[in-house]
């Protein structure tokens, strides 16, 4: 089994498919309540198993806190340990990009699942509905990292790609280029010709 944070189409396409077939087609789930429009301002992960993607979950970020969602686990890989290995990669990315308390929405009957990663209720008693099943708001507090990515981690780090912040990215490779002219030396330059 294998973990890896969404970069492109075909990743994406991976994790829809793994909703749709777990929320729209096992739990009837409407299609608009399921692509909520929030998609592409997410960090999705996804779990393997062999090369089958099997098991997705996003996260968003917020002020002071990231919200882990729609962890959904196709029905032939529920018995695997896929899903801890998911949420455990998505709880550590949130912590590096810096966030010590991670928010979700655990459905009814699952949040023991939820407590193996020290989420507790928010306001014990205050279950809420929404695509006709019964939620929890959960909460996690952390403590925060020593190698969490902040201003101080430098700008080649920050512009790495997502999640894979200890590797150099190829804007580091850039870097060893001779910078071009200004816009403004340019400009300053083709006057005098344009004179002549």
């Amino acid at each position: 089994m294998h973990v890896k944070v969404a970069r492109g189409a075909d990743d994406l396409l991976m994790v829809y498919a793994i909703r749709a077939a777990v929320f729209l087609a096992e739990q009837a789930c409407p299609y608009a309540e399921e692509f909520d429009g929030n998609d592409q301002c997410a960090t999705h992960f996804i779990g393997f198993v062999g090369s089958e993607p099997a098991c997705c979950l996003r996260a968003r970020y917020f002020a002071d806190f990231a919200k882990l969602e729609r962890l959904a686990v196709r029905k032939e890989f529920r018995r695997t340990r896929v899903s801890f290995d998911v949420v455990r990669t998505a709880v550590e990315h949130v912590r590096r990009k810096g966030f010590r308390r991670i928010y979700g929405h655990a459905r009814q009957g699952v949040e023991k699942f939820w407590a193996h990663f020290g989420a507790k209720p928010l306001s014990p008693g205050n279950d809420f509905v929404f695509s006709d099943h019964l939620y929890s708001e959960m909460i996690a507090e952390y403590d925060a990292l020593p190698d969490a990515i902040g201003l101080e981690s430098g700008p080649y780090v920050i512009v790495r790609p997502e999640g894979d912040w200890d590797r150099p990215g190829v804007l580091e490779s850039s870097a060893e280029r001779k910078p071009r002219e200004s816009q403004q030396e340019i400009v300053r330059k083709a006057r005098p010709a344009a004179r002549a």
